[in-house]
């Protein structure tokens, strides 16, 4: 087991600067197939922002591309392009893993290193990214980032457990907090409370609200109930039969979720298809 002291107290980890995320005229193909038509969307700086629409209709797809996970599909290509602020995200120039460090990813299925410690999970990014810290930076780092996932009164005696034993909701605000410790300006989330229980779902919201604070979020979620709750902008993604995904409509949520613009985007989230 892993020896922490116990830290006790607030602790600044390396401060966060939210950016805003832009795309303009995204397309995307799968080989031959086409997933994605023309997609432009802004995602302000410190705001949450959540895609919706039925499965399909390339929701997952967008949010790879916004830090070039699309590209690691074999046959993968898209057109367009991202911007982190004032970065092309696809200039040659940008170093992907630098990248990726500013545009953190939280998966669908949490996905802790299971042969390393609670503390060794938090800190992996920051050594798989170069960054050296003194011992004790690095447990403020680890209490910061833990607190900030909602998880360190939980896990604050357990810090040298696997982190494979703690419960899927644990599991999963231990990679919120991994995401955390590199100080990404933006955070992605596909899903990420989707095999999840009420509680652990109540306190990854909970979470959501907190860091959006310091940190941009873009979120897809199928639960309609969670994207009013959690967001500050949707996105409505429709893909008809055999077309590529398109956005049909985006705005403030409370617009689109109580005057939308387009009856579609009404019928979705009244429930009436998805």
């Amino acid at each position: 087991m892993t020896a922490v002291p116990t830290l006790e107290g607030g602790h600044d980890a390396i401060a966060a600067q939210p950016s805003s995320l832009s795309a303009e005229d995204v397309s995307a193909w799968f080989g031959t197939n086409k997933v994605l038509e023309r997609v432009s969307l802004e995602m302000p700086s410190g705001e949450v922002t959540a895609l919706i629409g039925p499965s399909g209709c390339g929701k997952s797809t967008f949010l790879r591309i916004l830090n070039r996970m699309h590209e690691l599909v074999p046959g993968a290509r898209m057109a367009g392009s991202v911007w982190l602020a004032d970065e092309d995200i696809y200039d040659p120039d940008v170093k992907v893993t630098e990248m990726r460090l500013r545009i953190g990813m939280v998966f669908q299925k949490p996905n802790p290193f299971p042969a390393m410690t609670v503390y060794e999970n938090v800190v992996a990014g920051l050594k798989l990214s170069g960054m050296k810290l003194k011992t004790r930076d690095k447990h403020e780092v680890v209490q910061s980032c833990l607190m900030r996932a909602g998880l360190w009164n939980e896990v604050r005696n357990r810090l040298g457990d696997s982190g494979g034993a703690l419960s899927g909701g644990q599991q999963q605000r231990l990679c919120i907090a991994r995401a955390l410790a590199v100080s990404p300006r933006v955070l992605l989330m596909d899903e990420p409370c989707s095999a999840l229980d009420p509680t652990s779902t109540r306190r990854i919201e909970e979470t959501i609200a907190e860091i959006s604070n310091d940190v941009t979020v873009v979120i897809v979620t199928h639960n309609m109930q969670q994207a009013q709750r959690v967001s500050h902008g949707c996105a409505f993604f429709l893909a008809a039969e055999g077309e590529p995904g398109r956005i049909v409509e985006s705005g403030p949520t409370e617009r689109i979720f109580n005057e939308p613009e387009d009856p579609r985007t009404l019928d979705y989230v009244a429930g009436r298809f998805g």
